[in-house]
């Protein structure tokens, strides 16, 4: 992606990010969106908030705020964080600092993108392009709703905020909570306009990575099936296939090397470019070992040992060797080292003492996950069709393992449902999936899984996390979730 980090962009964007009293402030935002450029580097910007620098939402903050309390993640041996350790063992509450910088990320976050949403469109038809216009304003669209749609998945109803605050009168600057579904249909509508994006391809060398159409369908097919519009998710996921856009690597490890970058399989990724780069991917350092001399990792995520994700895999599946590592060679003392799994996707060979600067990206969705939407709308809509069987052996064949419909043909439902989910869970581990496929399964099964891998402490109320303190004090239309009232 083109990295245009100008030093006034991001001083205005700071600005724009909180309310200010001084009449200037609202004249340099005016005077800034004034051309094509400018226009581009906002929304470049926006981008940035996915990824920036310390635990942002896409380098880090997902895995310590919200995968932490699944059954495959636990908080690692040097995670001295107590709030992180909470939300591992199912004891986190309102007063969570990592709950609080989910919301505030995120929408600050959204804010950038609203600023953009308002402002290019008035820019003056000779300083941009019609065509540049649209495309600035779509991809700004579709980083909002990719926040909202975490947002309403994390914390269940939530204010939806579609422009730059501009008063400092109290009902303009307190909003309270708009109900799941509003807060969907504002996601759908957001992605309905993303989907006039370009194509796939159709985007210069310098600004491949930006969302596309193809990004756009994709996530609207994912808000679909989340919100169990079986039909519609399936549509939209054939139509993704259909399109003939993305194909999967014929080696999983692809998916992870460095030099495959928003290749084949990528839709969108936070994007990282470590080692003298911009922003190293930190879920390299985290997941890294620390016993062995020279690779210097934090080994701060680990694996949840009773959740017995590592012997889920069978044999001949590559998967396993990718997502986990269990000896190493150190480059210090030339030794071998063994130890139990560590997580190990994001490690780049590149840079071995330091993998906070690992230039792997993150990715977002990709095409494996369309092609298991597809297997799981199909299913739901009418049963293990032929074609939802051919969609899930896909993705287990590039891994080598036997096609589901040769082990375990004529599946019911509510079985193949099963093994859609096992494959999800295989195939994404440590890509910020696993709490939302259990969570949109429901509190039973949530409760059930949970309790199954040792965390006892599991209950109904943490399919949601809990308004964080911070905004309930500082917003008096705001209301606690009340499954987390008195806790």
């Amino acid at each position: 992606m083109k990295r245009i980090y100008i030093a006034a962009v991001l001083i205005l964007l700071a600005a724009c990010s909180r309310l200010d009293e001084n009449p200037e402030a609202v004249l340099t935002t005016d005077n800034f969106y004034s051309n094509e450029e400018e226009a581009k580097a906002a929304v470049t910007a926006a981008y940035r908030k996915l990824y920036e620098s310390g635990q942002s939402l896409y380098n880090s903050l997902f895995q310590i705020g919200v995968e932490m309390a699944t059954d495959d993640y636990e908080a690692g041996p040097r995670a001295r964080n107590a709030h992180v350790r909470a939300i591992s063992g199912l004891t986190h509450d309102a007063s969570n600092d990592r709950m609080e910088q989910l919301w505030k990320q995120s929408y600050d976050a959204i804010n950038v993108s609203n600023i953009a949403i308002d402002r290019i469109p008035l820019i003056a038809k000779d300083r941009i392009t019609e065509s540049v216009r649209s495309r600035l304003v779509n991809e700004a669209k579709f980083l909002r709703a990719l926040h909202y749609f975490n947002l309403v998945r994390w914390f269940g109803a939530v204010p939806v905020v579609l422009h730059e605050p501009s008063s400092l009168d109290a009902d303009a600057l307190y909003v309270e909570k708009s109900p799941e579904a509003a807060v969907y249909a504002q996601i759908i509508r957001d992605l309905q306009d993303a989907e006039n994006l370009p194509a796939p391809g159709d985007y210069s060398t310098g600004d491949i990575g930006r969302a596309t159409a193809g990004s756009a369908k994709s996530l609207l097919a994912k808000v679909y099936l989340t919100q169990q519009d079986w039909q519609r998710a399936a549509a939209k996921s054939k139509e993704v296939i259909d399109r003939g856009w993305y194909a999967l690597f014929p080696d999983f490890a692809d998916v992870f090397n460095v030099s495959r970058k928003n290749g084949s399989e990528h839709i969108f990724s936070a994007q990282f470019q470590g080692n003298g780069g911009y922003q190293g991917n930190s879920l390299a350092s985290r997941s890294a070992p620390n016993e062995v001399p020279g690779i210097n990792g934090d080994y701060a995520d680990a694996l949840h040992k009773q959740g017995g994700l590592y012997e889920s895999y069978g044999e001949g599946d590559s998967r396993r060797a990718v997502t986990f590592v269990t000896r190493m060679q150190s480059p210090a003392d030339g030794s071998v080292y063994t130890f139990e799994p560590h997580f190990h996707k994001y490690y780049d060979p590149a840079v071995t003492g330091n993998q906070s600067q690992s230039s792997k990206n993150l990715p977002i969705i990709r095409y494996a996950e369309v092609l298991l939407m597809y297997a799981e709308a199909l299913n739901e809509t009418a049963g293990p069709s032929a074609a939802a069987y051919e969609a899930i052996d896909a993705v287990r064949q590039r891994s080598g393992v036997q096609r589901l419909q040769d082990i375990a043909p004529g599946l019911t439902r509510e079985a193949f449902r099963d093994s859609v989910f096992q494959e999800r869970r295989k195939e994404f581990v440590y890509e910020y999936q696993r709490w939302f496929d259990l969570v949109r399964r429901g509190p039973d099964y949530y409760v059930k899984t949970l309790k199954a891998a040792g965390k006892t402490l599991a209950a109904p109320r943490h399919i949601h996390f809990p308004t964080p303190q911070r905004e309930l004090n500082l917003n008096p239309k705001l209301k606690q979730d009340p499954l987390w009232v008195n806790y």
